[in-house]
């Protein structure tokens, strides 16, 4: 099981430095989206886009420092559950949604599977 949430965990950290580049980078497609879709504005696009490689990196760190990888984790729960819902709420059905509901999932998977490791290593 620790492999399995290494491996998601590194995989998960370099998908968020990816969509946190095209949020950062002012991509045309996620500025339509954020300004024009979901209504939120490029203030927004950015402060999330920030928080996805902030997260990212501590994700990164956290491969050392076990605490940082389900703090992090639990930071990008959160970003994808409002995801989740903002695709949903915009109209775009489940086949949009799904993504960030599996990226939850898998953040998910970090989150609980940091949580399981620290308290076997506590006991």
């Amino acid at each position: 099981m620790k492999w399995t949430v290494r491996i998601i965990q590194g995989l998960l950290a370099v998908g968020f430095i990816f969509f946190s580049f095209m949020k950062l980078s002012a991509n045309p497609m996620q500025v339509e989206a954020f300004n024009d879709v979901y209504g939120y504005g490029t203030g927004f696009m950015y402060m999330v886009g920030a928080i996805e490689l902030v997260a990212a990196i501590g994700l990164i760190i956290g491969f050392w420092k076990k605490g940082l990888a389900a703090f992090f984790s639990a930071v990008l729960m959160v970003v994808m559950t409002g995801a989740t819902f903002t695709h949903l709420i915009a109209g775009q059905g489940i086949g949009v949604a799904a993504t960030p509901l599996v990226l939850l999932i898998l953040t998910a998977v970090v989150f609980f599977g940091h949580r399981k490791t620290r308290e076997v290593a506590a006991a």
